[in-house]
Formats: structure tokens, sequence, C-alpha cells
């Protein structure tokens, strides 16, 4: 029964907290726009999502097999995701952030946070009316 009342908000925090870490990066990105030999960073969305949700499994971590190999320390495994961007220009100082690029994918990822937010609070004043009664 409570399954059925945290499973959506489950499903929508997850995406939020997506939103929010995509728009960090987005945000580091054009930050660094100016940085000589700075690589563009960037995640694919629906994977990380279907992993966070449970419907992908997630990739394989490192496994030490003999004392002298090392160990990867702790939320080493949340860098995995992240996509490499490649330079739409050559540049001499060998930076791959392309403006146009990042100021798309910033708006375009705050509005869908938003879209997000929207449903998150929706489901929560729906829950809320019913249990009032409403």
């Amino acid at each position: 029964m409570l399954d059925r009342l945290s499973d959506p908000l489950a499903f929508q925090s997850e995406a939020l907290v997506l939103r929010a870490e995509r728009q960090r990066l987005l945000a580091s990105n054009i930050a660094n726009a100016d940085t000589p030999g700075y690589v563009a960073r960037d995640m694919d969305f629906a994977t990380a999502l279907r992993q966070a949700t449970g419907t992908q499994a997630l990739p394989q971590s490192m496994a030490a097999t003999h004392a002298g190999h090392l160990t990867p320390k702790t939320g080493a495994a949340s860098e995995t995701g992240l996509l490499y961007a490649s330079a739409s220009q050559t540049n001499l100082d060998r930076n791959t952030v392309d403006m146009d690029r990042e100021r798309a994918n910033f708006a375009d990822n705050a509005v869908k946070y938003e879209a997000t937010l929207r449903f998150l609070n929706g489901s929560v004043s729906t829950m809320l009316n019913a249990i009032k009664g409403q």
C-alpha cells in the first residue's frame, strides 16, 4: 500500500537529483570555457535515470584480485557515467567547450528540471488532498 504512494515520488525525486547533477556539470563546462585544455563533461540522462531507478544494471566495479592492486576511492564510481564532449572546432588551447551547445543544453535542462519539480509538487499536493479527503 505504501509503495503506491512512494514509488511515483521516488522516480520523480531521482529524476530531480539527476537533473540537478547535470545542471552542475553544464555550469562547470560554461565556467571553464576559457580554461586551456579543459574537456567538457556531460551525462547520458536516460541511462543514468534507468540505473538510478533500477531498471538497468550498474556497470561493474573494478575488482582487486591481487594484494598489490589499488582499490578505487569511495565515490569514484559516480564518475563512471560521465561522457566527454568532443570539440566542435579545433582550438589551439585544446578546450572542448562549445558555448552555443552548453547554453542550449543548460536551458533545456533547466526547463526539464522545472517540469520535474512541478510533477513532484503535483504528486505531493494530490496526496495531501487525498489525505484531507477533499
